[in-house]
């Protein structure tokens, strides 16, 4: 989106912060980088508001142009407006999210509504409006060149889908929407937040309440424990990284419970950092928000912009595919149900088992312990291991530069270079979890690319991650879910260096449920054995990983795929009906949420993969578009057999087909469209049921 996404602060700024403020002038960093050791929050609502002012004042000049509306006067620059906005608003939302703190979270909520007002100011000007309509009814006249064409679509879009056709009533109440919607966003965030990182441990004071971790598990808990101020003692968190092991391999189930449940009630203890009553408000708000804006649910306003084009379709969809991921589910559900027999224990398997004796059933069937594979797995080789991937496929190098800002100790900061040795962008790769990073992983951008005067300015891309921290005798070790999560990122993190385009609005702009088609199909060259060879070595021999592990993880890669499945599908789902409201509705939110999960046969041994009380992704940009994991994997998996129809995983041909049509020039086109001109044809779902083992 263009740069009214972004927004400004509350106060005045004096001369002395123009002055001083690193914002409003040109960084004097090598590659021109955000200048972090000089940033302080002061900085940033004097930066906001310098920015709004600076770009009201270039769309007034747009507006009051007493000349006939053309691609330049208007179009191109609405595109280039508001460029202090876009840079600082860079640096804040990605610190907020990376290295947030009470005074970033109160910079952000005085920010909020100050954002919204103005994104609104711009997309419902009326005046605007029509010097852009203009130009798009009279593109097919105006010898547009096809990007400028496609530039002046997508804005024109843009601004009817903002509401830019409403009557002033309406437009009004739609203010009023967007004010309540983006404070709401902010305060489940801050509880989620809370939830996760303060408001629950796991306190351990009995060594034999260890049984069944490794000692890199324990050790990792003992650093934990210190920082919450328990030396001597151990202390598992809400984080995966911490949570997920424990669940795993702790053999006292009444512990696995407890631990369990505290995730699983984040945002649902009836206390001030409860999500219900803030998540039903944003759903009534967006119910009403899709009627004013002509749809009858904001999943079909959401989905009419994207490759499925309506919410029935992508319910049929993620109907087919739950119906054979059910039966798998259902498959190793019984069969796990059979090993507690076994062993005499006498209970039903419940959901904070699966974890423990999926493990015990992934022995059994392929020999393979999560355990054995860790070691070979360490950051620093993975890391290396992607870089190798991304240098065979495009030819880019990475060079690692520590002359460069960072915001944390912790950051690590590449050059990347295409073949040729000519600058590409700068990577950020940001691992380990800290009380003010949000949980999950993500890629963002300091600076994405964008051409002024007709050179091109490279981007500054940003990986983040929570993965399990090193201790004092051993590094950081990944589990596999870890692998293939950095590889996901990283694709991302190509996307974001490879998008190449004159026009702000379309470079990189790829439909919602095609965002997912860059970063999955990296996950497909994290498993290949020949890559595996690569960046698996043993970190304490240097080993490389042997044929035999590699044979079992290639064996085992469809293992559990019924319950992963089936928990992203449930969610996908209650993302879709907390959507499909036709109007307001006054509802309790946990049955509404038990009531969707039943209509589904949703076994009680699974749970959604994220339930309403801590669903960030809809409360974010991901609101009735959970799904399009799933719809990319079908783009991914059809798209990396284009590589193995070949023969070659690297085939330059094919990787330089993929560059250009999805990661270069995405946004050039429909998705569709740009799929077709990389692989010649359209995809198919059965490669994605053959790689889940679903058929």
């Amino acid at each position: 989106m263009f740069a009214i996404m972004f927004g400004l602060g509350a106060t005045g700024f004096a001369q002395s912060n123009q002055e001083t403020n690193p914002f409003l002038s040109e960084y004097t960093t090598p590659f021109k980088v955000p200048p972090f050791h000089l940033i302080k929050l002061e900085h940033y609502i004097p930066a906001f508001e310098k920015g709004i002012e600076e770009q009201k004042k270039e769309v007034d000049a747009i507006i009051n142009n007493p000349k006939a509306p053309t691609f330049e006067n208007t179009i191109l620059a609405l595109d280039k407006s508001g460029r202090l906005l876009t840079k600082v608003s860079a640096v804040f939302y990605s610190l907020n999210g990376a290295e947030t703190s009470p005074e970033m979270q109160k910079i952000a909520r005085e920010i909020a509504p100050k954002v919204t007002a103005h994104r609104d100011n711009i997309s419902l000007n009326e005046k605007l409006f029509q010097r852009i309509k203009s130009v798009y009814e009279n593109r097919d006249k105006m010898k547009l060149n096809a990007l400028q064409k496609r530039t002046v679509e997508r804005y024109y879009d843009d601004f009817v889908r903002n509401g830019a056709n409403l009557s002033e009533s309406d437009k009004e109440k739609l203010r009023e929407i967007n004010q309540k919607l983006s404070q709401l966003g902010l305060k489940f965030g801050e509880n989620l937040l809370d939830e996760t990182n303060k408001n629950f441990i796991l306190v351990i004071e009995n060594p034999d309440d260890l049984d069944g971790l490794s000692q890199d598990i324990i050790d990792a808990a003992a650093i934990t424990a210190k920082q919450f101020g328990h030396d001597g003692k151990w202390v598992f968190t809400l984080q995966k990284p911490s949570m997920i092991p424990f669940l795993q391999y702790s053999k006292k189930r009444e512990l696995r419970e407890k631990l369990y449940m505290g995730y699983l009630m984040r945002g649902n203890n009836n206390d001030k950092f409860d999500n219900k009553a803030i998540i039903l408000e944003i759903a009534n708000l967006r119910a009403q928000k899709a009627k004013l804006l002509g749809y009858n649910t904001f999943a079909e306003y959401v989905i009419s912009n994207n490759m499925a084009k309506t919410p029935e379709a992508v319910y049929n969809f993620l109907n087919e595919v739950l119906e054979p991921a059910l039966k798998a589910a259902e498959h190793d559900r019984d069969a796990m149900q059979a090993i507690i027999d076994r062993e005499g224990g006498n209970f039903k398997l419940a959901a904070w088992d699966w974890w423990y004796y999926a493990e015990k059933l992934r022995k059994e069937k392929y020999d393979l312990d999560e355990s054995e594979l860790k070691p070979y797995f360490m950051l620093d080789n993975v890391r290396d291991g992607m870089f190798y991937v991304a240098t065979q496929l495009y030819g880019i190098t990475f060079t690692k530069r520590t002359d460069l800002p960072i915001y944390h100790p912790e950051v690590e900061v590449f050059e990347v270079k295409d073949s040729k040795g000519k600058h590409v962008g700068l990577l950020y790769l940001d691992y380990h979890p800290r009380p003010g990073k949000r949980v999950g992983a993500w890629c963002g951008r300091f600076r994405q690319q964008t051409y002024e005067n007709g050179k091109k300015i490279t981007p500054i891309v940003t990986i983040v991650t929570n993965f399990t921290r090193p201790t004092a005798t051993t590094p950081a070790l990944l589990t596999w879910d870890e692998v293939e999560t950095l590889f996901h990122e990283f694709g991302h993190a190509l996307h974001g260096l490879f998008t190449d385009g004159p026009y702000d609005r379309i470079a990189g702009s790829v439909p919602r449920d095609m965002v997912e088609l860059p970063s999955q199909i990296m996950e497909h060259w994290s498993r290949q054995p020949q890559v595996l060879k690569v960046y698996a070595k043993h970190y304490q021999t240097g080993e490389v990983i042997p044929d035999a592990l590699v044979e079992k993880l290639q064996l085992s890669q469809t293992f559990n795929q019924g319950f992963a499945t089936v928990e992203y599908i449930a969610a996908s789902i209650l993302d879709l009906d907390w959507h499909s409201f036709t109007e307001p509705r006054q509802v309790d939110v946990m049955q509404f949420e038990n009531e969707s999960m039943q209509r589904i046969n949703l076994m009680p041994e699974i749970y959604p993969r994220y339930r309403t009380p801590y669903f960030n992704h809809i409360v974010g940009g991901y609101a009735a578009g959970y799904y399009v994991y799933l719809w990319a994997e079908v783009l991914d998996s059809d798209a990396f057999n284009a590589f193995v129809e070949t023969g070659n995983i690297f085939n330059r041909e094919v990787a330089e087909k993929f560059r250009k049509h999805i990661l270069s020039e995405g946004g050039n086109d429909d998705g569709m469209v740009q799929y077709l001109k990389f692989r010649g044809k359209a995809p198919s779902i059965e490669p994605l049921l053959k790689n889940r083992g679903l058929k």
